[in-house]
């Protein structure tokens, strides 16, 4: 498999802090999902992250952290966060940082010894970011939960679905990554600019309910004026409607369509050869309109329909299996994925003029970089703390 590389992504060496966030020190306390992508982001862009692991692995590892992107970027201490010399380590990274990431279900941190109060107390500048589900207050605010149960009570799973059919799963990208992650990061990047104002930090309350309801805005807005069917499946952009929808080729695979407006749809109309269509802003005729788009979409392939469609308005794409996307020409030509040390990834997104983002260094083992990396943010006596048992330092290989 070959994949094209952009210059800001070819090698380890490149440093990270040539992102536009260089010179930003964040500290990351491990965990699962929204807030290690989070820091990965942070990372892409150029801060320095520290990733402090625990010194026993621990919850949920759906594969070693070596081996796991979402590290990647990084280096990683191991604390022991319940000694409270592990907890006076930890808050002294804290008077260094410019921000700290958690995602501790709320009051765990403040009984661990490092909430808000006390990290502020020590660097009034500290933007504190919390990444949760539910949030830090609300009736489901202690409960567990994951991105399916977060989307779900938002109101975002409804909506997403074939008529008649159940609500259907979108992974976990609405959740935990476009509802969670990337709502702490605007949060935590809005609190840093205004603590250059007031020269004072604050607390990012990230919940992924919060987020996936705000991603719903327009489709809010289009419910409450009339414009959206509370019935899954029967609008414009929810698989209602044949021309914003899903075909079967003959060999398998899928087409998609996006042929909204009326300079696309007759586009897609006159390459798809098809005439004498009915109006297709006629309900009654979406039913003939959908089975005509099918029966011409399964009479060939999707390598030969891509081809047809390629580079024309007619707003319409084949449907890239997953581990073909990397080789997808257009893909390959921006350099969307690469392969860094060994491993297929996205590239850092988006993209910089001046100061362009970079992949740095790969996944570390937990507590692989604990004596250098605690050094280099000026903690005096780490061998001391190596030998007491707040810090571990793992074997790198």
């Amino acid at each position: 498999m070959t994949h094209a590389t952009p210059p800001s992504a070819t090698s380890s060496a490149v440093p990270p802090s040539q992102g536009p966030l260089a010179g930003l020190r964040v500290v990351e306390i491990a965990g699962i999902g929204p807030g290690p992508f989070a820091a990965m982001l942070l990372a892409d862009l150029g801060a320095d992250v520290l990733r402090v692991d625990r010194v026993a692995p621990g919850g949920l590892a759906v594969l070693p952290q070596d081996k796991d992107v979402l590290a990647r970027g990084r280096r990683s201490v191991a604390v022991d966060l319940k000694r409270p010399e592990g907890v006076g380590v930890l808050l002294d990274l804290v008077e260094r940082a410019d921000v700290l990431v958690e995602g501790f279900r709320p009051g765990v941190a403040e009984r661990l010894g490092f909430g808000p109060d006390v990290c502020l107390a020590r660097n009034p500048r500290l933007v504190y970011g919390r990444m949760t589900g539910w949030g830090q207050d609300g009736p489901l605010a202690p409960s567990a939960g994951h991105d399916v149960n977060y989307v779900a009570v938002a109101g975002a799973l409804d909506p997403i679905g074939r008529a008649g059919g159940p609500p259907q799963i979108p992974i976990n990208l609405l959740g935990d990554f476009a509802g969670g992650s990337m709502y702490l990061v605007v949060g935590v990047l809005a609190a840093l600019v205004e603590a250059r104002e007031s020269g004072r930090g604050q607390v990012v309350d990230a919940a992924i309910v919060d987020g996936a309801a705000h991603l719903l805005t327009m489709v809010t807005n289009l419910q409450q004026v009339g414009a959206w069917n509370d019935a899954r499946g029967t609008n414009l952009l929810d698989s209602g409607a044949p021309f914003y929808d899903v075909y079967e080729t003959s060999d398998g695979l899928w087409m998609s369509v996006g042929a909204l407006e009326p300079q696309f749809y007759d586009e897609m109309v006159k390459l798809l050869e098809l005439d004498d269509l009915p109006d297709r802003f006629d309900l009654a005729s979406w039913p003939h309109l959908r089975e005509t788009f099918a029966s011409r979409f399964a009479e060939r392939t999707q390598a030969e329909w891509a081809a047809l469609f390629d580079g024309t308005d007619a707003c319409v794409a084949p449907v890239v299996p997953l581990r073909d996307a990397p080789n997808h020409p257009h893909l390959a030509a921006r350099g969307t994925y690469v392969e860094h040390e060994g491993v297929v990834q996205a590239a850092p997104a988006p993209r910089f003029s001046r100061t362009p983002a970079a992949l740095g260094r790969t996944p570390s083992k937990p507590g692989a970089d604990t004596r250098e990396a605690l050094a280099s943010w000026g903690i005096d006596d780490v061998d001391a703390l190596l030998a007491s048992g707040a810090v571990v330092q793992r074997d790198p290989s």
